[in-house]
């Protein structure tokens, strides 16, 4: 799509903060009856008459998380909104409201973070959730996001990251290492633009890795395919740093170690076909990569049969004892250490 560089620009000077809120919010509707008071007074009134409330926060910074050279505002104010709604569902509650928070420089003119919290509205469209409050201020280095998301749980229902025992079967929803390999094709088009102004990439062939990167989609649906199959996880966890940091947070908490097999990871084709183009090691990145938004958990073995078979869901590995350690079992039946080597945001790199 080419872009519009004629458009009208209005300077958020111009408005003021509070005329920037009443601007960006306007369209905004309340879908929970949890929400009392949203926008428009000093506070956000919620009411979940004896639900246990679950709150989740991230920070998105320019350069560090996103690079707007790819990633759309639209796309990129939908993201803000799932990668905290996946926090939400990780703890196997329902996300029901958020807060967003923005520190923006002079460069952006009102009509962007327009496109940034239309991005942001169909979210909360979509996963039904209300934005209840917020703030902005003006940034010396960009564009910052800072999401808070709200969700509620009987107490019962609630899944920690502590709760995984020997011999529980490891299960991931969905997919892993797309969004990773979506980043790379991003990443590599942005420098061949950068030499020639003028290319045009065909990315079509690329279309599913790259909408895992800058579309993704938070797991709302696993809490109630997991009631209906009856079967409840020992612990939770979202792959938002690559699946082996997220094995690693699971058997920290839960003072277990684990098995996980090569030949049971769930890869894409575009997924493996990108790998093989790129000439890097499929594995590698699937346990590695980063921001798939799928669940991680653990369930009992005993409940193997009611999850066999479902498309949505694939046994990876098992857990064990703690002093086994945390191992991949190679095709070859090789048993390799395992190491954390996803997504580190402090360092800014792949640690």
């Amino acid at each position: 799509m080419i872009e519009n560089k004629n458009q009208s620009k209005t300077d958020l000077g111009n408005l003021g903060e509070f005329g920037l809120i009443e601007q960006l919010t306007q369209n905004f509707t309340i879908e929970q009856p949890t929400t009392n008071k949203g926008i428009g007074d000093d506070g956000a009134v919620l009411d979940f008459a004896g639900d246990k409330v679950v709150v989740s926060t991230d920070l998105l910074v320019e350069g560090v998380h996103f690079d707007l050279s790819y990633s759309p505002l639209k796309h990129l104010g939908y993201k803000a909104v799932v990668v905290n709604i996946s926090d939400i569902c990780a703890m196997n509650a329902i996300p029901t409201q958020i807060t967003v928070s923005i520190a923006v420089s002079n460069r952006f003119p009102l009509e962007a973070l327009e496109e940034l919290y239309e991005g942001i509205n169909l979210a909360c469209k979509y996963y039904k959730v209300d934005l209840i409050g917020g703030d902005t201020t003006s940034s010396q280095k960009g564009l910052i996001i800072s999401v808070t998301a709200i969700g509620k749980a009987k107490e019962d229902e609630l899944i920690y990251r502590d709760g995984a025992q020997d011999n529980d079967l490891l299960v991931v929803t969905g997919d892993i290492g797309a969004a990773y390999m979506g980043l790379q094709v991003l990443e590599r088009e942005k420098q061949v633009f950068l030499v020639n102004p003028n290319s045009q990439p065909d990315l079509a062939i690329y279309d599913y890795i790259i909408e895992r990167q800058l579309k993704p989609e938070a797991r709302t649906d696993i809490k109630q395919l997991l009631a209906d199959l009856g079967v409840k996880p020992t612990s939770m966890i979202d792959i938002s740093d690559g699946l082996s940091s997220e094995v690693m947070h699971l058997c920290k908490h839960s003072k277990v170690g684990c098995n996980i097999y090569e030949d049971k990871l769930p890869l894409d084709p575009q997924f493996i076909n990108t790998c093989e183009e790129f000439n890097i090691d499929a594995t590698t990145m699937a346990i590695n990569g980063g921001e798939d938004y799928e669940l991680l958990f653990t369930m009992k073995m005993e409940d193997y049969d009611k999850i066999k078979g479902n498309p949505n869901l694939t046994v990876v590995g098992h857990m064990t004892e703690e002093k086994e350690g945390v191992h991949l079992i190679t095709r070859a039946n090789t048993k390799i250490p395992l190491k954390a080597q996803g997504w580190n945001a402090l360092k800014n790199e792949e640690e």
